[in-house]
């Protein structure tokens, strides 16, 4: 028997987690005790609910690392929230959660949009038998965890959460706080050295005290403390204790960790600044999480805050300095300084680097809507739009030079971006668009949302559908998303000859599911929109699927009837190609109905067609199936096909 894989042997998709990491022995044994329990006809979930800033997804990721070797299947993470705070659709979660297996089967194209999306069952499906931790991060509502819940005993599943999750039977949340006083200390003195804490002991117990010893709050100051060797622990405690509220509940003190004597609570000390200089902080309405930010904040310089508040424009709140430099307008190597600086001050956070080594960050979710009210206080529309038109232009950019990289047949050479910005071999482009593709799609999603950036948004959705077959990690979804992305920009400018085009490749990607009634829909849609424009190539291929659908559902006649009226357009069209094709497809219409002459008659005027085109081959083929008729028609005593 092979041994059980080592914990550095697991296939680990879990973000990096905060470093170092301290406290919450007693929430990580909860945590393992709620691991235990079972539910009868449900596999192992275990809910750990805590505010804003209180470092739950860094107790996830610490209690399912400290857990790996018991689950040598993989350790799977998905965040369940998007940047503005809306929930992610369980269909989503379950896509990336199957990609991270490599287990993605093919299609898992939605058929109604009622129904239970295909990849949740799948993904349960690929969850039977494994042994695997599954962390699902900012679940908003049940309705998001219920269709991932798999009911194999091997499998745990670990959300977390700001509120209670309504829905999901016998949860008993692990609830999170604050970290006791003497484990925030300890944070603060390998935030910012022990020297400083050790010197400073009575000011480091009020800082605690200050931000009521939740991680988040206790970092931002560790990190402007650590940008300024002059600045005292004890001033910055002084600074927060104001904004926070006299009754805010105090977080229980671990055994032997008393508050030195002979000192006021921090409460009682000089009054702080402003959160930012145009706007008094209420010290009523604050918390010490927003305290904190606004401590940080107003040390920075303008370029950096400015920087940091247009970084809510990023797709997925995740950046690099390719999508930093186009937000503000400054050039990689600057960007690059800027973002480190930010992450120096726990004002961003660090994701796992590219394929090609470049730095990635992630603003985070504690922090996400203070700096979007920020960019509305701060920063003109005008600028705002500006800077999203640059990113979405950079990105064109990118994707196209992608593609360029990975198909030699298409011609031309990649537009010459900046060294730092560049892809330069295929395996860096492929590698590039399989990480982006969330971002690419949110960006996407994002600007025709909005709808006032329709012309890049359009260029960008462009380039993504003729640059992501290409990586062979296309997912018909994403496909279906993007021409229903077209489709809504179409509709909203009054463009029927487009709309038509969108609206026959989702009823392509449908009918390659399967789907039938649906691409039938999308078929009769397209049609519409085709005659409004006067397209009448675009007809006759709505035609054509039309009638492709009728013959998959087992309906010959409707099948024989659009058939001959897609064949009657493309003959007017002079495409003999299709007229060849569409003789055919009516031919084998009239065979289901044994309609023998008619199905004859159709043969023959293929064939006809085909010999004039000077294909051969493709005509012998034919005639065999026509002489393949006449042994039926003989075998079963029917009137024989006439010359």
């Amino acid at each position: 028997m092979d041994a059980p894989p080592t914990e550095a042997e697991v296939r680990d998709r879990l973000p990096a987690g905060a470093a170092p990491f301290a406290g919450r022995r007693t929430e990580l044994a909860a945590l393992a005790t709620a691991a235990a329990r079972t539910v009868p006809g449900r596999g192992r979930l275990v809910v750990l609910a805590g505010r804003p800033g209180s470092g739950r997804t860094s107790l996830a990721v610490q209690y399912a690392r400290s857990v790996a070797a018991d689950h040598p299947d993989g350790l799977l993470f998905a965040r369940m929230s998007a940047p503005d705070g809306s929930p992610v659709p369980p269909g989503r979660a379950a896509r990336r959660l199957l990609e991270q297996l490599d287990a993605v089967p093919a299609g898992l194209l939605p058929a109604d949009p009622a129904a239970e999306d295909p990849a949740c069952a799948a993904l349960r499906t690929a969850l039977a038998g494994r042994k695997l931790l599954v962390l699902l991060d900012e679940v908003r509502e049940g309705a998001q965890l219920l269709p991932l819940l798999t009911e194999e005993p091997g499998c745990l599943v670990l959300a977390t959460t700001a509120g209670p999750l309504t829905g999901i039977d016998a949860i008993d949340p692990v609830i999170l706080g604050g970290l006791d006083q003497g484990a925030a200390v300890d944070l603060l003195g390998e935030l910012i050295g022990g020297t400083r804490i050790s010197c400073d002991p009575v000011g480091a117990a009020d800082l605690a005290e200050a931000c009521t010893s939740r991680p988040a709050a206790l970092r931002l100051v560790a990190g402007r403390l650590r940008a300024d060797a002059r600045a005292s622990v004890t001033d910055a405690a002084a600074e927060l204790a104001p904004a926070v509220p006299a009754a805010a509940p105090q977080a229980p003190k671990s055994r032997g960790a008393t508050k030195p004597r002979g000192r006021g609570p921090a409460a009682d000390r000089r009054q702080a600044r402003e959160l930012l200089p145009a706007e008094p902080v209420p010290v009523a309405d604050t918390d010490p999480l927003v305290a904190a930010f606004g401590l940080v904040y107003r040390s920075l310089p303008a370029p950096a805050a400015r920087m940091l508040r247009m970084l809510t424009l990023a797709p997925t709140q995740t950046a690099d300095l390719r999508t930093a430099s186009a937000l503000v307008g400054c050039p990689a190597p600057e960007a690059g300084t800027v973002l480190e600086k930010l992450a120096a001050l726990e004002l961003l956070e660090r994701e796992p680097a590219a394929a090609d080594g470049t730095e990635r960050y992630r603003v985070p979710g504690r922090l996400y809507p203070r700096l979007v009210e920020l960019r509305s206080e701060q920063d003109r529309p005008a600028e705002v739009e500006l800077a999203r038109a640059r990113l979405l232009e950079r990105l064109v950019r990118l994707v196209d030079s992608a593609r360029l990289l990975l198909d030699r047949t298409a011609g031309g050479n990649p537009d010459p971006l900046p060294g730092p910005l560049r892809l330069r071999t295929p395996a860096q482009a492929a590698g590039w668009l399989a990480e982006e593709r969330d971002q690419l799609l949110d960006a996407v999603r994002d600007a025709i949302g909005q709808g006032d950036l329709d012309g890049s948004a359009g260029r960008l959705v462009t380039a993504l559908l003729r640059a992501l077959p290409l990586t062979g990690a296309a997912a018909p979804a994403d496909l279906y998303q993007l021409h229903e992305l077209v489709l809504r920009v179409a509709e909203r400018q009054q463009a029927p000859r487009r709309a038509a085009a969108a609206l026959l490749n989702l009823g392509d990607l449908q009918a390659a599911e399967g789907h039938w009634p649906q691409a039938e829909e999308q078929y009769r849609a397209a049609l519409d929109r085709a005659r409004a424009a006067g397209d009448e190539p675009a007809c006759a291929r709505a035609l054509e699927g039309t009638a492709g659908c009728h013959r998959a559902l087992g309906d010959p006649v409707r099948a024989a009837d659009w058939y001959g009226r897609a064949l009657a357009l493309r003959q007017s069209l002079g495409e003999p190609r299709a007229e060849a094709r569409l003789l055919v497809r009516t031919a084998e219409a009239h065979t289901a109905q044994r309609r023998f002459d008619e199905a004859g008659r159709e043969y023959r005027a293929a064939v006809a067609v085909l010999r004039r085109l000077g294909e051969e081959e493709a005509a012998a083929a034919l005639s065999q199936a026509l002489e393949r008729l006449r042994r039926l028609v003989d075998g079963e005593g029917i009137v024989q096909v006439s010359e």
